[in-house]
């Protein structure tokens, strides 16, 4: 059992090489590249944006609670926009693009297989990877790619509705606060993984669609397997990324401003007690947060010597 799994992981894994090799040879099939392409869009952009709307309506009222509990609520809008562009998006792309598209591509290269067409293209001198899985797996991709922009629109507009309509935020803070958190590595990432995704998808479907057993009834249970094995490798990659990434790009500091009744200044300040100190939710200035919750660390400037905001209100 172990060596038919190792041997079905060699396998899947030089078919991932050979189409790596064939998207650069010529002659380019770009006709049947753009028939898939249209294909696999066409079975998943409806369901990705009714998808994406309940995702980013859950993960807004989630973290708004948890924010309102730490009294951080005005870092709703940038923590839910971090869930929703960094996971969940380019999950929902290639779980999409795995249940309709791949299982697709599955079924009509199975079909392909067992009428012996791939061996008629075979004999003839055609090779069945160039013609016909290397334009799939580019659509695949392609279309992942281009998806996850869409949910992430729409899974950032669902949960501004659901935070500033259900849970009484405000539009100025959901806002705001993308740019205190988010920054464009997040926006790569996020669109590096769906690219990843589409391609585990892609070549997964196209590996058990060549490879089918037992004749008509084999290529449904080969639809089957491809759907599960692209779901394990998804989160399996995406856990592995995710890891990396946090390594390598560190998180962005939220930059907040003094409020000018305290120091007459609105010279961008970094907090490292995630901003008002989010244990107590006081927004006064440093001297006074100690005597409020001891578990506060913040480092704040001192106030200009001998001004009036000087001194710290009483507790």
């Amino acid at each position: 059992m172990i060596t038919g799994a190792l041997r079905q992981t060699g396998r899947l894994f030089a078919l991932a090489a050979e189409v790596t090799r064939a998207v650069f040879r010529r002659p380019f099939q770009f006709r049947e590249f753009v028939e898939q392409f249209w294909f696999v869009a066409s079975v998943t952009i409806l369901p990705a944006a009714l998808v994406s709307i309940p995702f980013g309506a859950v993960i807004a009222l989630q973290v708004g609670s948890l924010t309102e509990q730490l009294g951080a609520q005005s870092f709703t809008g940038g923590a839910s926009v971090l869930a929703v562009v960094q996971q969940a998006s380019p999950l929902i792309v290639a779980l999409l693009i795995a249940g309709a598209g791949g299982s697709a591509i599955c079924a009509d290269l199975g079909s392909r297989k067992i009428r012996e067409e791939l061996d008629a293209m075979e004999v003839m001198g055609v090779s069945p990877v160039q013609r016909l899985v290397v334009p799939r797996v580019l659509a695949a991709m392609g279309v992942a790619v281009l998806l996850n922009g869409l949910v992430s629109v729409v899974g950032i507009l669902g949960g501004y509705f659901f935070n500033v309509i259900m849970q009484g935020g405000t539009p100025g803070a959901y806002l705001s606060s993308f740019s205190a958190l988010a920054q464009l590595p997040d926006l790569y990432i996020s669109e590096l993984k769906a690219l990843v995704f589409g391609f585990i998808a892609g070549i997964v479907a196209a590996y058990r669609g060549l490879n089918p057993r037992g004749g008509p009834k084999g290529v449904g249970d080969a639809v089957n397997q491809s759907v599960v094995i692209t779901f394990l490798l998804l989160f399996f990659v995406n856990m592995v990324m995710t890891a990396v990434y946090l390594q390598i790009v560190p998180p962005k500091e939220a930059e907040v401003r003094w409020p000018p009744r305290w120091y007459g200044s609105t010279a961008p300040v970094t907090n490292s007690c995630s901003t008002y100190g989010p244990c107590c939710g006081y927004r006064g200035p440093c001297a006074a947060i100690p005597r409020r919750c001891s578990a506060c660390s913040p480092r704040w400037p001192s106030a200009p010597a001998g001004s009036a905001s000087s001194a710290a209100p009483s507790a």
